[in-house]
């Protein structure tokens, strides 16, 4: 049985500007999966810097409102929505509410610095 508190994974400042939790990733975790998931959050009034990943992405909101920007397209996010990033697609995060913007980011295949490019 695997078993990690979210805690336990230092936060740090990612590339694209988002604060970051690596909770479970298999370079890090000894586990066999070919994905990662990654606990984020955004202040309030700010924004991710556009980005993209040769992976996908699926980003699980878990609090705040926010608005998701992929490919041109922007759409309202808020606790509950799920949001699917394809591969290769442009993309960032802004955080539209008074509180923290949190969400999970799964990444498949697992994430990899040298993937993701800063636009």
């Amino acid at each position: 049985m695997f078993i990690k508190n979210i805690t336990d994974a230092p936060e740090f400042q990612a590339g694209d500007a988002t604060r970051l939790r690596e909770v479970l990733h298999p370079n890090h975790d000894q586990l066999p999966i070919g994905y990662s998931i990654a606990h984020a959050r955004l202040l309030a009034g700010t924004a991710s810097l556009p980005h993209r990943l040769k992976s996908s992405e699926t980003y699980y909101f878990l609090q705040g409102k926010g608005l998701m920007h992929i490919e041109g397209e922007t759409q309202e996010v808020c606790a509950n929505s799920i949001i699917f990033v394809p591969p290769n697609a442009s993309q960032y995060v802004s955080n539209t509410g008074n509180e923290d913007l949190v969400f999970l980011c799964i990444v498949e295949p697992y994430w990899k610095e040298e993937e993701e490019e800063i636009e």
